[in-house]
Order: structure tokens, then sequence, then C-alpha cells
């Protein structure tokens, strides 16, 4: 019969923390090559070897850091993808997407420097994880729009411009609030922008009445 495995003790889950949290630092100001487990065992005054003792090697700490940031993206995603309603779903997707990227800036900092490389440790990871979750949103918007709820778009697009425009708001943001003459963004600063991306993505779905609908077509006209 074989032998459960022990839950860690307290000590050890508070150094590996600390230890995850100094990696996800390092690893957004310096990326994946530019950090070593020398540098980040010195920051939390361990030796290297103590370090080893919890990851074997750097990769293994930076897929660690990675499925972190991961695992609270898609528990966030999680909550809202079950919304019945399309503009509920729409603002509660803006808000949850915008509040992470506020919250955790170096995880989406690590993230972001993944992609710009092309993935080069964690594409299988997105296949898997992101892909069928990306796919079963698209049909739900498929059957909103089936059922006359939301005008019929290319959603797979409308999902990355979802991704695009909330995301910017981590890997911008410092260069947002240097435009603004402030600091940092503020409360007011997200407020606004989750209302416009709501406005301007759920203008794009919101189903015109008829007057709207020719009203529209008249000035797309005009505008030719």
């Amino acid at each position: 019969m074989s032998t459960p495995p022990r839950t860690p003790r307290a000590t050890t889950l508070r150094r590996q923390e600390a230890i995850m949290a100094e990696a996800e630092r390092q690893f957004a100001r310096a990326g994946f090559e530019g950090v070593s487990l020398d540098s980040i065992a010195a920051a939390l005054d361990l030796s290297r070897q103590n370090l080893l003792y919890h990851w074997p090697n750097k990769e293994a700490l930076y897929l660690a850091v990675l499925d972190g940031v991961m695992n609270e993206w898609l528990a966030r995603m999680g909550e809202v993808a079950a919304a019945d309603d399309p503009e509920q779903a729409i603002r509660e997707y803006v808000r949850a997407k915008l509040l992470f990227s506020r919250e955790r800036p170096t995880g989406n900092a690590v993230f972001t420097r993944e992609i710009m490389t092309g993935v080069p440790r964690y594409a299988e990871v997105l296949k898997t994880r992101v892909q069928p979750l990306l796919q079963a949103d698209v049909e739900r918007f498929e059957r909103w729009a089936s059922e006359g709820r939301i005008e019929r778009l290319d959603f797979t697009h409308l999902i990355f411009v979802l991704w695009g425009s909330t995301q910017a708001y981590a890997d911008l943001g410092p260069q947002f609030a240097l435009f603004m003459d402030k600091p940092v963004l503020d409360d007011a600063d997200f407020a606004r922008a989750e209302a416009l991306i709501v406005r301007i993505v759920w203008g794009a779905l919101k189903v015109c009445a008829p007057k709207e609908a020719s009203e529209l077509e008249q000035r797309v006209e005009v505008d030719v």
C-alpha cells in the first residue's frame, strides 16, 4: 500500500510563495534569459541549493510562475462564463480582466514577455487550457446570435479585441499614466476604461431596432 504524500508544512509553503513572488518580479523585469536562480536566491537571502530543493531548475520555476498567472486568470474568467445575459457577460468579462491587469501587473508582464517571444515554453499549455475555453466562448456568442439576442460578428476576433483592449492596461499602464501626467492609473481611470470598452463592444453586438438599423444604414451610405 502506497503512502500518501505529506502535506507541506506552513513554513515550506511560505517559502515557496516568497520564491514564486520574487521569481515573478524578476521574470517580469528581465525575462527568462535575464534571470538566474542565483539572483532569485540572493534577493531572498537563500542559498542556491535551498532554492533547488523546491524547484529543480529555472525553467520549472518559470513555468510555475506562468501556471500561477494562468490559474488566476482562468478562475476569474470562469466566474463570468456562466452569465446568460450577453450585455452582462461582456461587462463582467471586461471588469474581471481589467481588475486582473491592475492587481497583478508583474504576472501579466511575465505572460506578455512569453507571448512576445513566440511562446517558446508555454505554447502547449495555451493550446490545452485556453483554446477550448476560447471555442466555448465563441459557441456561446454564436448561440446568442442564433437566438437573435446579439448581432452576428466574427466572435473569435471579438474575443481577441476584448483580450487586447483589457491587457493593454497591464502592459501599457505606465505609459498611459505618463501621458495623463499622473504616477499611476487610478480607480477612476479603470472605471472609465471599463465603461468605454463595454460601450464599444456592446454597441457592435446590440441588435438594432428596425428604425435604428435603417438610420445606421443611411449614415453608412452617406459616409461612403
